[in-house]
Formats: C-alpha cells, sequence, structure tokens
C-alpha cells in the first residue's frame, strides 16, 4: 500500500507532504523521514465543523469550546502521497541566474510581542496567536481577535505561520490611540469575565435544581417508608389477635378435654352434646371510623419483646436470660441515674453479646429505652438528660411481664 503521510523518526510526527516535511525540517533542525502507512488524522467537530489533524488539537478545541464528538474522516480524506520533489520554477527566457529559482528558507514572521502576550494570556495558543498578528496586519489586540474569530474553522489555524526569510513586516501604525487600545483590552477582560460568571451562574442553576430533585426523592422515600412501617404495624396487631384467637381455642377444647376424662374417670356418662350450653352468641363489635392511633412507646416495647420470643422461640431458656439481663440493665439505670457507668455498655462484650447483643430485638429494646448508639457504634449511650423514668418503669413492667407470663408471646 502507498505511503499516506511522511513520520518525523526524531519526534513522531506525521506530515501530509513533502512540502510539510521541508518546513518540518527548517522549524525542528530535524531530518529522518520515512513513508508511513497512519494517514494524518481528519477529525472534524461535529458541533462547529472544526477540522483537527491530531487527537492534540481534538483535546485543545474540546477544553477551549467544550465540544466532545468528533467525525472521523480520516479514510475518506487520506491519499497516497508522492514523494518526488516539488518541480522548480523554470528558468527565465533571458537566462536568469538559476539560484534565483532555489526554494527560499522560510521563517516564522516578527509579531508585535507585547499583543502577542496579551493574546496568549487569554488563552489562545501561540501559533494561532502568531497567525491572527500577521494576517491581521500586526495592528491591535481588536483585530487579531477579530481575524481568529473569523477564521476559526480554517484547518491551518493552529500551525505556525512561515514566510521567506528576507520577507520584512513592518507593523502600520496603530488605528488606536494607546489610552483606546487600553480601553479595548479592558473591555475584551470585562467580556471574558462576564461570559464566565454566566456560565457559573447557569451551572449552580443546574446543581439547585439537581439538589431540589434529590429532595423531593429522598421526602418520598420516607414517606413510603412510613406508610410501610404503618402497615406492617397494623398487620402484626391483626396477627397478634389470630394468635389469641386460636390460643383461647387450643384453652377450650383442653378445658373439654379434661372435662370429659374427669367423668369418665368417675364412672360417669359422656356429656349428652345436645344438652350442652349453646355457645354465647358472639357479639359483633362495632367498628369505630376512628383514626388508627399511634403505638405508645410502651407498645412498642411490648411488640419488641414478642418479636424476640418469637425470633428465639427454640430456645426459652436463652429468651428468658435476655429478658432477665434487660432488666437488670433498666433497673441499674432507675436506681443510679447519675452513675454513668449503668448507662454505658460496650456493645462488644462478650457477656452482652452472648445474653443480649446477639439475639434479634435485644439492642433494638434498649434504643426504645433511650439508648443511643455513639462512638462509631462501639457503645450504647443513655444521656443523663435523656433519662426518663416513666419510659423505664414501663419497659420494666414490660419485662416482668414478659418473664412471669407464660403465655406471653402465644397468646
Amino acid at each position: 500500500m502507498a505511503g499516506l503521510s511522511l513520520k518525523c523518526g526524531d519526534c513522531g510526527a506525521l506530515l501530509r507532504s513533502v512540502e510539510e516535511a521541508q518546513e518540518h525540517a527548517e522549524l525542528t533542525s530535524h531530518s529522518n523521514f520515512s513513508e508511513s502507512t497512519e494517514a494524518v488524522l481528519n477529525l472534524i467537530c461535529t458541533a462547529c465543523g472544526k477540522p483537527c489533524r491530531s487527537k492534540t488539537e481534538s483535546d485543545l478545541h474540546t477544553k477551549r469550546t467544550g465540544h466532545t464528538e468528533f467525525t472521523d474522516k480520516t479514510l475518506e480524506a487520506a491519499k497516497p502521497i508522492s514523494l518526488e520533489a516539488p518541480k522548480v520554477a523554470a528558468e527565465s527566457e533571458d537566462g536568469g541566474d538559476a539560484s534565483a529559482s532555489k526554494s527560499e528558507e522560510m521563517v516564522v514572521p516578527e509579531v508585535n510581542k507585547s499583543i502577542l502576550e496579551e493574546l496568549e494570556a487569554m488563552g489562545f495558543p501561540t501559533a494561532r496567536a502568531t497567525r491572527a498578528l500577521y494576517y491581521s496586519g500586526n495592528a491591535s489586540l481588536e483585530a487579531a481577535v477579530n481575524w481568529v474569530v473569523e477564521h476559526e474553522n480554517d484547518p491551518e489555524i493552529d500551525q505556525m505561520p512561515l514566510v521567506p526569510k528576507d520577507t520584512k513586516v513592518e507593523a502600520p501604525k496603530p488605528a488606536l490611540t494607546p489610552e483606546q487600545l487600553k480601553a479595548k483590552q479592558q473591555e475584551l477582560r470585562e467580556r471574558a469575565r462576564k461570559k464566565k460568571e454566566e456560565e457559573e451562574k447557569l451551572a449552580e442553576r443546574e446543581r439547585e435544581k439537581e439538589r431540589i430533585r434529590i429532595g423531593k426523592e429522598l421526602l418520598e422515600a420516607k414517606r413510603m417508608e412510613e406508610l410501610n412501617e404503618r402497615k406492617r404495624i397494623l398487620a402484626l396487631r391483626k396477627a397478634e389477635k389470630e394468635e389469641e384467637k386460636r390460643a383461647r381455642e387450643k384453652i377450650r377444647q383442653k378445658l373439654e378435654e379434661d372435662k370429659a376424662e374427669r367423668r369418665r374417670r368417675l364412672g360417669l356418662p359422656a356429656e349428652d352434646p345436645s344438652t350442652a350450653k349453646p355457645p354465647a352468641p358472639v357479639v359483633e363489635e362495632k367498628k369505630l371510623s376512628l383514626p388508627v392511633r399511634p403505638a405508645s412507646k410502651a407498645e412498642q416495647m411490648r411488640e419488641c419483646l414478642r418479636s424476640l420470643k418469637s425470633n428465639h422461640k427454640e430456645d426459652d431458656a436463652k429468651v428468658k436470660r435476655a429478658f432477665q439481663t434487660l432488666l437488670t440493665y433498666v433497673g441499674n439505670v432507675v436506681k443510679n441515674p447519675d452513675e454513668e457507668k449503668f448507662r454505658k455498655i460496650r456493645l462488644s462484650n462478650q457477656t452482652f453479646q452472648d445474653r443480649v447483643g446477639a439475639l434479634r430485638g435485644g439492642i433494638e429494646f434498649l434504643e426504645l429505652c433511650g439508648f443511643e448508639k455513639i462512638e462509631g457504634d462501639e457503645f450504647l449511650f443513655l444521656p443523663r438528660d435523656k433519662v426518663d423514668r416513666a419510659v423505664l418503669n414501663s419497659a420494666g413492667s414490660e419485662l416482668d411481664s414478659a418473664i412471669k407470663n407464660p403465655f406471653f408471646g402465644v397468646l
């Protein structure tokens, strides 16, 4: 396959033609070139149409304009290059000197250094700023900026301009006075500053919109969580009622069986079902259309203890020991509210873990009593100002009932 470019062996730059290789050699003194099948990139910005011949140029364009989408047309524009040197112009008919036909040495034109520094300070690349000053007549900062705006889409805008060595470009006298030029420079800086402020305001508005959206989502999630919690509590109460109904039915059946067994031992005939007392009519409870009363602290504690016993119903001894341990913690705080050692529990303590921490619902019960997790969830702590004797007394009553009532958690 014919070469599509010339590659500089010294710096790796890809060049489209022999002429570009000659210019590169004059600027850098590199002389090691070889034919390459790799085409010079032809990346076209989809937003503004600016062509870029390298990834570096496209990155610079993205940094300046924010445009990130490029169309790769390298293969469409790639053509095999000719390695023949460009033809030298024919000698004139009057036998002019042969040395006049030789190509002149090309150099970077001289431009106004102060205006060049101003353009670089505004963010323009050196090559673009030099080209703008040269082709705008090296007149003023405003003329150079206007030239850049008009020729932004030129494919060679970021290439350093080259002119014959002996060419001298005299800068015309500036059309503006130094004061006017200074005012223009200030105006350009002010315009750039205002543009930056507008972009920052727009970005801040977008961030504020995002914060509002996230806040709404969090509120909605919290509302749904509270709704689901209310539904869960109602379902638990319904399950409790059904459990109590089944327990009463079991007790009634047991009483009937014991009664029949006593009659059998006494030699009495079995009781005739027809003579049995008719069951009392079920009085349907009136359902009052009252709002659901939020569960009180005592009810929440009772439900927590029921859940603990239900989760560990296979080991009644462990559950009873957990209840007694919790009762000890609560009782110590009630008796000695000013003693911090009774109000602070290390969660990693092995005894606490074996008796309470390892059981689902144990730590939750202490939190209902007012304990809070502190120091990276290492301790449970009840602040002195949050010691509520009424709450702790209710907790003690619920624990005492759970320990002494054999039907606790069954009914």
